[in-house]
């Protein structure tokens, strides 16, 4: 995605994707996270801060005289979120100094300092910098979270933190079963995104099976408009709406199978119906012409000014394009059309996980204190912050009542409303990052939806790719437990 740290202020988009992975140009080779160089824990160390009492105004135990230092990442939804949680850590523990700090170099400023031993107590290792996650967890750098979850939540004592979460949050943060290492702070919506008002005139409901899909695409067609485009030059924004979709048809079984990397996994008829599906539109001439050259704010810029219906994109398109995107846009997101009422899935199956990841280093001097801003950020009010300022929720399931919530926010909640426990979590960018932008994105997806493979041969290729990161031992493994 070129350089993407000058980036920080104007995109959620970029952010949220390129948080999820060593950017692809930082890595070294195939598997080799950004800190295997440095993972080795060597240099002196630091001291730990002697924990303080247990109460239940101080669940977590926190040290109320020690420091605490916090580094957040400095992109799209900027740093005062953080600093008005910082306060209320100021304002419950008065007597402890708090450094709060935020830059777009995660991994540069903070490598050496995990090599020393004296990481911060709390960072959001997030942006084209991000530390790899499955490096620091291989080589036990990170504090599991459980007591963080297993406290009672900031506004009520009845109630645990886990308790209060979106669903996925705690599986996300979790490598290979039960310590959670990682607490992913805002929360996306992914899904098929227009304007409701476009799709008002075209006198259609949004389409839930594929033959009305058609159907509205070629309504829109004769009135001069595309019914699809998509980030062409990154086409791994395609599966934010084709993977709930092959979840829905198949099973959350068959997104298991692929996250795990089983032998023929790709094969499964309900992968095939959902590319040709996809094949059908470029067949049928619906997609916006030139679109495989289009970047993600190319491809979101046309779509803003009505040249095509229908984009696949996560909840930061609100934010990214907020300059684009006509204030009588009305834009809404839906959950990805099924084949027919044969689905094993309802219509209403979407997409939905975690974004901005934090972590609260093993070898931190005040853990405790970490987590208690962690805490702290879980709260009704903090969230609501959060969600008011950045157009975007968070992992605290709730937090969206007295807020005048934007309308693609509004549509989002409104989705998550309908899904209801039909929310799926496909792995693979997550675990897997180059396989899945370079291989299954560029080289499979890519080609398929510019026409240069068919679905049979882009499935083929894509099983391919997915044989052989299974076999490269290079790469660490994860399966769903």
């Amino acid at each position: 995605m070129g350089s993407t740290s000058n980036h920080g202020a104007e995109g959620v988009g970029r952010r949220d994707l390129i948080k999820r992975s060593a950017a692809l140009g930082l890595v070294a080779a195939p598997g080799m996270g950004l800190l295997s160089a440095c993972a080795s824990s060597g240099g002196g160390g630091q001291k730990k801060d002697k924990a303080g009492k247990k109460t239940a105004k101080n669940p977590l135990g926190v040290n109320d005289t020690a420091k605490m230092e916090f580094v957040l990442f400095d992109g799209g939804f900027g740093k005062e979120y953080a600093q008005d949680a910082v306060k209320v850590y100021e304002k419950d523990f008065p007597k402890a100094t708090v450094k709060f700090s935020a830059t777009q170099k995660i991994q540069s400023t903070l490598q050496p300092r995990f090599n020393q031993g004296n990481p911060p107590d709390l960072i959001d290792n997030s942006g084209a910098e991000q530390m790899d996650m499955g490096v620091l967890v291989g080589k036990n750098q990170l504090a599991d979270l459980t007591p963080l979850l297993d406290a009672p939540s900031y506004d009520d004592p009845g109630k645990k933190v886990r308790d209060t979460l979106r669903p996925g949050i705690v599986e996300m943060g979790q490598f290979d079963g039960k310590p959670v290492w990682i607490l992913y702070y805002a929360y996306t919506v992914y899904g098929v995104w227009y304007s409701q008002k476009a799709l008002d005139s075209l006198d259609e409901k949004y389409p839930e099976t594929w033959d009305e899909m058609l159907k509205v695409c070629e309504k829109a067609k004769k009135k001069g408009m595309a019914g699809w485009t998509y980030a062409g030059k990154y086409p791994y924004y395609v599966p934010f709406s084709l993977y709930p979709m092959i979840g829905k048809v198949g099973g959350r079984e068959v997104l298991d199978a692929i996250d795990n990397l089983e032998p023929n996994a790709w094969k499964h008829p309900a992968v095939k119906a959902c590319f040709e599906a996809y094949y059908e539109l470029y067949k049928k001439g619906y997609i916006l012409q030139g679109t495989p050259g289009l970047d993600h704010i190319q491809s979101q810029t046309a779509w803003a000014k009505g040249k095509a219906l229908f984009i696949p994109n996560g909840s930061w398109v609100e934010n990214e394009s907020a300059n684009v995107i006509p204030a009588d846009f009305d834009l809404a997101v839906s959950a990805p059309t099924g084949i027919d009422s044969s689905d094993k899935m309802p219509f209403g199956t979407i997409w939905a996980s975690g974004g901005e990841p934090f972590i609260v280093p093993a070898k931190a001097a005040n853990v405790e204190g970490g987590m208690e801003q962690l805490r702290i950020m879980l709260s009704e009010a903090s969230s609501k912050n959060f969600t008011a300022k950045v157009k975007s929720l968070t992992a605290y399931n709730g937090g969206t009542t007295g807020i005048t919530l934007t309308p693609g926010l509004k549509s989002g909640v409104a989705a998550l409303k309908l899904a209801g426990s039909n929310v799926v979590n496909p792995r693979l960018q997550d675990w897997y990052v180059q396989l899945q932008k370079e291989k299954i994105g560029v080289a499979g997806l890519g080609e398929m939806m510019a026409g240069r493979l068919s679905p049979a041969e882009a499935i083929k290729k894509i099983q391919g790719f997915a044989d052989e990161a299974a076999k490269d031992t290079s790469i660490k493994h994860y399966k769903h437990q």
